[in-house]
């Protein structure tokens, strides 16, 4: 069996980095003088420290002039050697302490359509004010792409409808949304506040194509009440569904905020769907094979306070 190694890392002469940070400060200002008090240090202090490296490399560093220092022969050679490695481990002490106390780096989202339109928008907005060390990347799909992609681990969390009364392992639910049903202008059956589940036979439908979260309740749903539900057409494209849905007749079903900038400027209809009603769950999901950063952590939190918000305007019952 392959037993692991450490890396074996010699530091002697480089172990301490303050001593070489002295040794910049004195080779860019040439003078001990002006380098003590730009470290805030003594002029003593910094001569022991350089004639201690100058012992350490067996070389002299700096050639003592009439007007103060300047770098030898070999101080030229290590300089910029010495300033890069300053410069990493300042980076690197900048990155940890930000990971420390800031959340950093780059959090995939994923999200359906109809709802990625709500809260996206949002959700940049509040991280750029809140957490500016954090990036985010948006994936869009139909529900099963979602899943596919929580699955394999290419985004950190999504947002996604469920339809039963439990929940998967690493999901949360956010709000509770009613379905409607979604007609063009002058539809008798969206006309009304509300249209039962049963009056849903038979129609002309837009739907998503299975597998798919919302044809597998529905399909549920019209077995119960021996109904039939067919699409005349499938489409996963929110916009095509609104579409056709507008111009052609056919009927959808969406929740309220999808369709309600078309619904507010007369294009489509909306009926809310009872008897029994046909509610779905926001859900945030968090990747199956990686746990959250403090980036990702940080967004979840975001999200979460911007469905809340949401749900404060009436779109969404929040939980």
């Amino acid at each position: 069996m392959h037993k692991p190694k450490a890396s074996d890392f010699a530091l002697d002469i480089t172990a301490d980095l303050q001593k070489w940070r002295a040794f910049v400060a004195i080779g860019e200002l040439g003078s001990l003088t002006r380098a003590a008090l730009f470290l805030d240090s003594s002029q003593s202090f910094l001569s022991r420290q350089v004639n201690g490296l100058e012992r350490e490399c067996g070389a002299r560093l700096f050639n003592r002039t009439g007007r103060g220092v300047e770098l030898s022969e070999a101080g030229q050679r290590l300089f910029p050697q010495v300033k890069e490695l300053l410069e990493r481990a300042q980076s690197l002490e900048h990155e940890i302490r930000a990971d420390l106390h800031e959340p950093v780096g780059t959090v995939t989202v994923a999200t359906l359509p109809s709802i990625g339109t709500i809260l996206i928008g949002k959700l940049y907005a509040e991280v750029r004010a809140k957490h500016p060390g954090v990036n985010l990347k948006i994936l869009e799909g139909s529900s099963g792409q979602v899943e596919e992609w929580l699955t394999d681990a290419r985004t950190d969390l999504a947002i996604l409808y469920r339809y039963g009364p439990t929940l998967p392992e690493q999901e949360e639910s956010l709000a509770t949304v009613d379905s409607y049903l979604i007609g063009a202008k002058g539809n008798r059956l969206t006309a009304q506040p509300t249209v039962a589940f049963a009056s849903l036979d038979g129609l002309p439908f837009i739907l998503p194509a299975a597998p798919n979260g919302l044809r597998t309740a529905l399909d549920a749903g019209a077995r119960r009440h021996r109904i039939v539900i067919t699409p005349a057409i499938e489409a996963d494209s929110l916009p095509l569904q609104k579409q056709l849905s507008a111009d052609e007749g056919l009927y959808t079903v969406l929740p309220i905020h999808a369709v309600w900038n078309e619904v507010q400027e007369g294009k489509l209809q909306a009926a809310r769907i009872v008897e029994p009603s046909f509610s779905r769950v926001v859900s945030l999901a968090y990747s199956k094979s990686k746990g959250p950063t403090r980036a990702v952590t940080a967004v979840a939190a975001r999200l979460i306070d911007i469905v809340g918000q949401i749900g404060n305007q009436g779109l969404w019952l929040a939980n």
